[in-house]
């Protein structure tokens, strides 16, 4: 019955405002946005500093940090665990087995299911970190060549940005091309993107930047080798998957693939050994 309250109440609470990168979430936030922004400024207070800045920084490296507050996670995580606990708890009245089992387990699914959201979460951000970690050699060496041929920092950066493949990092920079034309150096920009980004190479590429600004160095050499030295790293992080590759294979291999070769095998023996038996 509470669910369907809900669902009748929805079109009501559409009016409630609606994030500003509202098109960048995915469908079940969008769903269930209403629910979420009404129970934010209840549930903002009750999220202690530590643990919000803890999802605030989440947030941000997720690419979120427009649409997403602390308070809006927190409401997932407590809609999750009533969606999960609700579907068990309707499950036993259908089938008329109420009991303190199923209590239980309506409960520990409550539990499993308040984590989705931070699970979700900390996905996007590893997610988005990857992809930016690939895009980011291509777009320095376009602004090598861009600097190479004769255009300042900004308009090398500017020219990413316009000519690069859509993607986290392109937004990035724009980001960092707003904070410049806003009055922030350029540096600090780039550091501000690191932070928010939380990828080593970038805090590498504006320490780069910065020591090549203060001792008065071309930029166009730096550029490539941060380009030369990220794709380096990434031959040596694949050749270190590759290498991992067989022992995590074993698991599966064990627990999978053994089993099963033992069973085949050993079914014909045992077939024979009971018709020798009997």
């Amino acid at each position: 019955m509470g669910c369907v309250v809900l669902l009748v109440l929805r079109p009501w609470t559409r009016s409630l405002s609606l994030p500003a990168g509202e098109a960048r979430l995915p469908w079940p936030w969008r769903w269930a946005w209403p629910w979420l922004q009404a129970a934010e400024p209840a549930l903002h207070g009750l999220v202690g500093w530590r643990r919000r800045a803890i999802l605030a920084e989440a947030i941000a490296r997720a690419g979120y940090g427009g649409a997403l507050r602390p308070g809006h996670v927190a409401a997932a995580q407590v809609l999750s665990a009533c969606v999960g606990a609700g579907v068990v708890s309707l499950i036993a009245i259908w089938l008329d087995a109420v009991s303190s089992r199923m209590a239980w387990l309506a409960l520990g699914l409550g539990i499993v299911a308040a984590l989705v959201p931070g699970v979700w979460l900390g996905a996007r951000r590893r997610e988005r970190a990857r992809r930016m970690g690939r895009e980011l050699p291509f777009l320095l060496d376009m602004m090598t060549l861009c600097m190479e041929a004769g255009l300042n920092v900004q308009g090398a950066l500017q020219q990413a940005v316009e000519r690069g493949a859509a993607g986290p990092l392109r937004d990035g920079l724009g980001d960092v091309l707003a904070d410049v034309r806003a009055g922030m150096s350029r540096v600090a920009a780039l550091r501000a993107l690191a932070q928010r980004s939380g990828l080593p190479s970038l805090h590498a590429l504006a320490s780069a930047i910065a020591q090549a600004d203060s001792l008065g160095m071309n930029l166009g050499p730096v550029l490539r080798a941060q380009a030369e030295r990220l794709r380096a790293e990434r031959l040596l992080r694949a050749e270190q998957q590759a290498l991992e590759a067989p022992v995590k294979m074993l698991a599966p291999l064990i627990l999978c693939i053994f089993p099963c070769t033992f069973l085949v095998l050993g079914f014909p023996i045992g077939y024979r050994l009971l018709q020798a038996s009997f």
